[in-house]
């Protein structure tokens, strides 16, 4: 799986080349950018897009941004109608990345994130495995061995089915020796519903990426057992999960697409915009205050990155029995 340093290598080479483009097409003006959120409010992709708006709203980037949400099966649900009724809008992104990548998969959905254009890569998230303030598992180890003991008393809240947090919990169960196939995984649409359905103390633990739970952890509603970072993140009070027994680490990444059909000009001012979006200080602080690790790249160099993503995940889908 994706770890932090292939990650950022790749984001190292990927961003230093410039991107290709057919012709002599010159960047123009975007006054207002339209994007595409195929997920519920509350969750990572929704937060990306809202911390998108704000950044180009704040540093006067564009002169307005709108933001459309389209729930659903890890983007299988918004990804047609992004290929279909947002053709050719050359104003337009979409905001994807891991998740849509597995849940299109796991769904058996006949589209892939390819059919899109990959305009520019953004950020790596890692993920944290989270229970209610009050719940009786006080460690990773707590968690693990109910896991072990019977799987399906242990309901784990999170994504769309195939997304990168069903995958974290397959492959924990397959640390485990548990069937990935027998982990009670329990989906939601969005960040939201799986954050109230924590809450609400309907399921046993939960994992996304961390900055979906920063703020109810902070608030000591929720406590985080593990993250899947490469080392312990300052501000987080939880090991590891290599540290606390589970050899494995996991970063999430997020990027934006273009809807197929959009001009060489008109991809060129996109490409541009987020170019000076992510050299922004406010985009930097943006990424920092929700630990959100920058993944910049652009272009031909992200459209190779999405490919070998494609290819990556199927394999481990299938190792888990989840493709």
């Amino acid at each position: 799986m994706i770890d932090r340093r292939s990650l950022m290598l790749g984001a190292a080479a990927f961003g230093a080349a410039p991107m290709l483009m057919s012709g002599t097409a010159e960047a123009q003006a975007i006054d207002m950018l339209k994007i595409f959120c195929p997920a519920a409010p509350g969750g990572g992709w929704d937060q990306t897009s809202r911390t998108i708006e704000q950044v180009l709203r704040t540093t006067n980037l564009v002169k307005g941004v709108q933001v459309t949400n389209v729930p659903g099966a890890g983007g299988a649900v918004g990804l047609p109608q992004f290929l279909n009724n947002w053709k050719g809008q050359g104003n337009s992104l979409m905001v994807a990345g891991m998740v849509m990548v597995g849940s299109l998969l796991a769904n058996k959905s006949p589209l892939r994130i390819s059919q899109t254009i990959p305009v520019a890569g953004l950020t790596g998230e890692f993920e944290a495995i989270v229970v209610p303030a009050e719940s009786k598992f006080k460690t990773l180890k707590d968690f693990a061995d109910a896991l072990k003991a019977d799987p399906s008393k242990v309901p784990v809240a999170g994504g769309s089915a195939g997304g990168t947090d069903h995958i974290l919990l397959g492959m924990i169960a397959k640390e485990l020796g548990v069937s990935p196939a027998k982990a009670s995984y329990v989906a939601f649409a969005g960040g939201g519903p799986a954050l109230a359905a924590l809450l609400g103390n309907q399921v046993a633990a939960g994992i996304s990426g961390y900055g979906e739970f920063s703020e109810q952890v902070k608030a000591g509603k929720l406590r985080v057992l593990a993250i899947s970072a490469d080392k312990r993140q300052d501000g987080i009070d939880a090991p590891t999960m290599k540290e606390a027994g589970i050899n494995l680490e996991l970063f999430n990444w997020r990027g934006v697409f273009a809807p197929p059909g959009v001009s060489a000009a008109d991809l060129a001012a996109m490409t541009d915009l987020m170019k000076k979006m992510t050299a922004s200080k406010e985009w930097s602080d943006a990424c920092k205050q929700r630990d959100w690790t920058q993944t910049t790249m652009f272009g031909d160099d992200y459209k190779k990155f999405v490919d070998n993503e494609n290819t990556r995940i199927e394999a481990i889908l299938k190792d888990l029995g989840l493709a």
